[in-house]
């Protein structure tokens, strides 16, 4: 593998990529479906808890935490550890960013599915995977991650710029039903231990108004989404 092989795989596609209505519709559809099976979404959905966490991860990051670690359960839940103050604006931007981050992400893909660029963002999410393998600290997530980086690291590696982009609508559409499902649990929670919970305890301010700022950035990153969407079908 030479630099040159390697440089043809991170340039955005040139001239118009081949996002059919019909390419992007079978996309949405089998992003559904998959959704929809409980079996299956029992699977898929520690793919949008692993995004919630390393959400978390990179804010924390982002506004100088230590990022130590991070696992995800069997059932389906996660935890990462940020170290730092225990309180103040690094803390609760950290804990609030688990929330949106599947939605954020989710529509961040769809975007640049339509705009040529899914081979920068499959490359960014193979660097933040390979980056985040260190900090695993559980054999489920090690088997999730590694999953995660043989799968997208495949579509990476055998480009094929019609192809990279109806996965990444399949996989942001995937990642946006599923934040919205995520956010309806935790909106019916009652638990001293959730995201939002732990943001009333830190800022004095109620649950019910950090659930609301997770409504407002996934309906935003929604109607990106949508509007990406809707300007291929027309």
């Amino acid at each position: 593998m030479d630099w040159e092989s390697v440089r043809s795989r991170l340039e955005p596609a040139t001239g118009q990529v081949a996002m059919s209505a019909s390419a992007v519709t079978v996309a949405l559809v089998a992003a559904v479906i998959v959704v929809a099976v409980p079996a299956v979404w029992q699977v898929l959905r520690l793919a949008v808890t692993l995004v919630h966490e390393l959400g978390h991860a990179m804010v924390g990051l982002a506004v100088g935490r230590r990022f130590t670690g991070f696992m995800l359960r069997g059932d389906m839940s996660g935890h990462a550890v940020t170290v730092g103050p225990s309180r103040g604006p690094g803390r609760i931007l950290s804990t609030w960013a688990g929330y949106p981050a599947p939605a954020v992400v989710g529509a961040v893909l769809i975007w640049t599915a339509g705009r040529g660029w899914a081979a920068p963002a499959l490359t960014l999410v193979v660097v933040v995977l390979v980056l985040a393998l260190v900090r695993v600290r559980s054999l489920l997530t090690a088997v999730v991650m590694l999953t995660a980086l043989v799968a997208t690291g495949t579509l990476w590696w055998w480009r094929d710029d019609a192809v990279q982009a109806q996965a990444l609508v399949a996989s942001g559409t995937v990642l946006l039903v599923g934040a919205w499902r995520h956010l309806g649990a935790v909106l019916r929670s009652r638990t001293r231990t959730s995201d939002p919970a732990v943001l009333a305890t830190l800022t004095h301010i109620p649950r019910t108004v950090w659930n609301g700022s997770f409504i407002l950035v996934c309906a935003g990153a929604t109607a990106l989404a949508v509007r990406e969407v809707v300007s291929v079908w027309q």
